[in-house]
């Protein structure tokens, strides 16, 4: 099977860069590993409100609908990218994964789930959902009660009772913390840094200056932060009315955990435990790109905006400063359109629409 432009993944990200390209005639196929539309939000925990999700960006050409505040955020945005794609009829294939990406004269090689496929330029639009990071500590393998990853959390009911050691930094931990702590016999929230809380509004400048911190690193070849890592969690009502019945009060990340427990070496301290739920963040899924011998010594693979520097044909949406939603609409637009200048400019004589125009 053959493409010109083959978007790997139909997120945010990739429906953004989908719509581009389907404004633009192109001749392209999404591949999505997923079973259904709704990208990584289909698989957020149910009790995740709508009106306690990080704001959520309309995808271009199409506004969000009203809904329910309450209603589960997973469900909504579910059936929005659903509608998204059958109305601009985009041609979304699933569940396809891609499991290796080899470079060729042409453009690339796609090993499949579905077989082979080809295409002169590549949008990755991947995401992290799918590679939660586990921190490595001492005694993890001794931990006789659970351990998660915030991935894994479908709603607080399941920790009645229990003893709960959350450990992250992040909106995902705060909010889980938060719920948890409504019905567990005690909760514990330990972080490697001190959180900084953000009190003003969110405004564009904010964004801008977020973003502009994450793309420095990608521009040096050093692995991403996430663009909201670097904002500042939100002191929305919930934060401060479980500040105020002290569940927010963070110590330091352990040393070490124990049987039935987690410890400190200096000052000696212990807390027991029945559950420790690692909300400790993911890394981006890029597996399938090894082949391709991207990274560079700082561990991260050096980015020029959305184009990967060592291969000009591939571009990563949803990677680094395009993390976020608003980030990667517009990273989709620029992503299309340089790549299909740079199409253009390798075969002159190749038409790059599906009607030749």
């Amino acid at each position: 099977m053959r493409n010109d432009v083959v978007v790997i993944g139909a997120g945010q990200a990739g429906l953004s860069a989908a719509y581009e390209l389907h404004r633009r005639g192109a001749d392209f196929v999404v591949l999505d590993g997923d079973a259904g539309p709704g990208g990584a939000w289909q698989h957020r925990w149910p009790s995740l409100r709508l009106d306690r999700a990080h704001r959520i960006a309309p995808l271009p050409g199409m506004e969000l609908p009203d809904a329910d505040p309450a209603a589960p955020a997973s469900e909504v945005v579910a059936a929005y990218f659903a509608e998204y794609e059958r109305h601009f009829e985009l041609p979304v294939r699933r569940p396809v994964a891609v499991r290796a990406v080899h470079a060729t004269g042409e453009g690339f090689v796609l090993d499949t789930s579905v077989g082979e496929w080809t295409a002169r330029g590549l949008v990755n639009a991947t995401g992290t959902w799918t590679r939660p990071f586990w921190p490595a500590y001492p005694g993890r393998e001794l931990f006789r009660g659970r351990q998660l990853h915030a991935a894994d959390y479908r709603g607080a009911a399941e920790f009645a009772g229990q003893r709960v050691v959350v450990v992250g930094g992040g909106t995902s931990a705060v909010q889980q913390l938060i719920e948890i702590s409504e019905v567990a016999a005690a909760t514990t929230w330990v972080t490697r840094r001190e959180p900084v809380w953000r009190t003003g509004p969110f405004d564009e400048d904010a964004g801008r200056a977020a973003v502009a911190l994450v793309d420095e690193r990608v521009r040096a070849g050093l692995p991403p932060v996430s663009v909201v890592g670097v904002t500042g969690l939100m002191e929305t009502d919930a934060v401060l009315a479980a500040r105020a019945r002290g569940v927010l009060d963070r110590l330091p990340v352990f040393d070490r955990l124990t049987a039935d427990g987690v410890a400190w070496d200096s000052p000696p301290r212990s807390v027991p435990a029945d559950v420790v739920l690692w909300a400790t963040g993911f890394r981006a899924a890029l597996d399938h790109l090894a082949p391709l011998h991207l990274r560079a010594t700082g561990g991260g693979i050096v980015m020029d905006g959305t184009r990967v520097v060592a291969e000009p044909r591939l571009h990563l949406v949803g990677y680094g400063p395009s993390a976020s939603t608003i980030g990667a609409n517009r990273a989709g637009r620029s992503a299309v359109r340089e790549l299909m200048r740079e199409l253009a400019e390798g075969s002159p004589a190749a038409p790059l629409g599906r009607t030749g125009a």
